[in-house]
């Protein structure tokens, strides 16, 4: 893929406010396609993607969401970036699969919680399942998005960019209380405490740039 046409893409991808994943994504979506073409974006046909699409469902067995984001990436740079009237970008589909879900018991959810062993992981698993929050969403919590007077939680740029208030337990308003005072972080509720001796991890949670990595909590889960 070129260089200009893959800058053009990412410049597109931005404008179109798509987040930094989305657009990781998708532009890998143009890279795999010209690789097994064997072209540049440019030199594309229809067929190329009608022949490519077909390998990755019949021979490669891509499931229904991987192939989804791949046919979207591929998608948005032949209406963004370089528009084709192609009737094979009408037909690009993968119908979603439809799983239930694997909830756990309120119990389950107790047990799991007991099982984790440092108060910093705990006090933020607890408040993700309290609060019915996503992992990112609890990550980027921070101390004014905390509601205390109503019981509330403001959620910034979730899942589609958009706002939304959740209800705080009380139970929870008094665990994250308590688990602030451990750092007292200005501004993050669940900053990066490191590595090493406690009472340093702390001192270096106070002063902590970001949030934990998503990898130390789903590890600790």
């Amino acid at each position: 893929m070129s260089i200009d046409l893959l800058a053009r893409m990412r410049e597109s991808l931005q404008l179109n406010g798509l987040s930094v994943k989305t657009q990781d994504a998708y532009l890998r979506a143009m890279r795999l396609l010209c690789d097994f073409a064997g072209c540049s974006p440019d030199q594309l046909s229809e067929e190329h993607l009608r022949r490519y699409f077909l390998h990755r469902r019949n021979e490669s067995r891509w499931s229904p969401s991987t192939l989804r984001i791949s046919f979207y990436g591929v998608r948005f740079f032949f209406e963004h970036v370089l528009p084709r009237d192609w009737l094979s970008l009408s037909l690009l589909d993968a119908r979603r699969e439809q799983r239930l879900p694997a909830v756990l018991s309120f119990d389950e959810v107790c047990k799991v919680l007991a099982a984790v062993h440092s108060p910093h992981y705990r006090a933020f698993l607890t408040t993700l399942y309290s609060c019915g929050l996503r992992l990112s969403e609890a990550l980027h919590l921070e101390v004014g998005d905390i509601d205390a007077d109503r019981g509330l939680i403001h959620i910034h740029r979730g899942k589609g960019a958009k706002d939304r208030m959740v209800p705080l337990p009380p139970t929870t308003l008094t665990l994250l209380r308590r688990h602030w005072a451990t750092h007292r972080h200005a501004r993050l509720l669940f900053p990066a405490i490191g590595r090493g001796d406690i009472r340093q991890a702390w001192l270096r949670a106070r002063y902590a740039a970001e949030p934990m990595a998503v990898s130390s909590v789903q590890d600790a889960f």
